[in-house]
C-alpha cells in the first residue's frame, strides 16, 4: 500500500474553537508544523490552510480546512485533486468519542462513527478508503450532550492526555508516511493501554 502524502487535521476555524475537543485534529497538525518549523498559509483554491513538512525521507502536505467540520470534504477533495493524490495516500486526523483521552488509534477504511468531518469526506469521495488517526476525547455518557461535549474544552488533565496521544502519534508518523502501517499500529497501539473497560471499535 502506498505511503501518506497528505495529512488533513480536522477542526473548526476561529479562535473560539481553538481548544475544543473537536479540534484535536488541528492540534496534531499544528504540532507537526511547529516541530518542522513550518508555517501554515491560506490557499483559497483548497479552502484550507496548508504547509509542507519533511517526515523522514518524504515531503508531506498538511492541511487544516477553513470550512467548518461538517464541510471538511470540500477542502480534502480539493487538495487531493490539486496535488493529484489518491485517497489511499491521505491520513485524516480527527477526534473520536469512542476512545478515552490519551488514546490514539490508526485505521484504514470503515464508517464515520458519527464524526461529521469524516461523514462529509466520505460523502464527497463516495467511499471511506483512506487512513485515519483517531484521537480519543472520551464520551459525555449521554448522546444528548455530545454536541456541547465536542464543542467544549477538555479539563486540564484530559487536555494533557490528548496532547500526549498526539505526541506519541507524531513519534510513529515517519512509519505511517513510509507506508509501514502495521509497524506504526503495533507501536502506537501498545504505547499506552486504553483505560480498562473502554470499547475500542473498528
Amino acid at each position: 500500500m502506498a505511503g501518506i502524502r497528505l495529512i488533513a487535521g480536522l477542526g473548526n476555524p476561529g479562535p473560539e474553537y481553538l481548544r475544543n475537543r473537536h479540534n484535536a485534529g488541528f492540534w496534531f497538525a499544528d504540532a507537526l508544523a511547529s516541530g518542522a518549523r513550518e508555517l501554515f498559509g491560506f490557499e483559497n483554491r483548497m479552502h484550507a490552510e496548508t504547509c509542507r513538512v519533511r517526515v523522514g525521507a518524504d515531503d508531506v502536505r498538511v492541511i487544516k480546512p477553513t470550512t467548518f467540520m461538517n464541510k471538511s470534504g470540500v477542502a480534502v477533495v480539493a487538495a487531493l485533486n490539486y496535488w493529484k493524490l489518491a485517497p489511499e495516500e491521505l491520513l485524516v486526523v480527527h477526534d473520536d468519542l469512542d476512545l478515552p483521552p490519551g488514546t490514539a488509534r490508526l485505521k484504514f477504511d470503515g464508517g464515520h462513527g458519527g464524526q461529521n468531518g469524516l461523514r462529509d469526506i466520505m460523502a464527497q469521495l463516495g467511499h471511506g478508503r483512506f487512513h485515519r488517526l483517531r484521537l480519543g476525547i472520551g464520551h459525555p455518557g449521554d448522546r444528548n450532550r455530545v454536541t456541547s461535549w465536542v464543542l467544549g474544552n477538555p479539563s486540564a488533565v484530559d487536555e494533557e492526555l490528548m496532547i500526549d496521544a498526539s505526541t506519541r502519534s507524531l513519534n510513529v508518523l515517519p512509519l505511517v508516511v513510509a507506508g509501514e502501517f502495521n509497524e506504526a499500529m503495533k507501536r502506537l497501539h501498545t504505547s499506552r493501554d486504553a483505560e480498562p473497560g473502554t470499547r475500542d471499535p473498528d
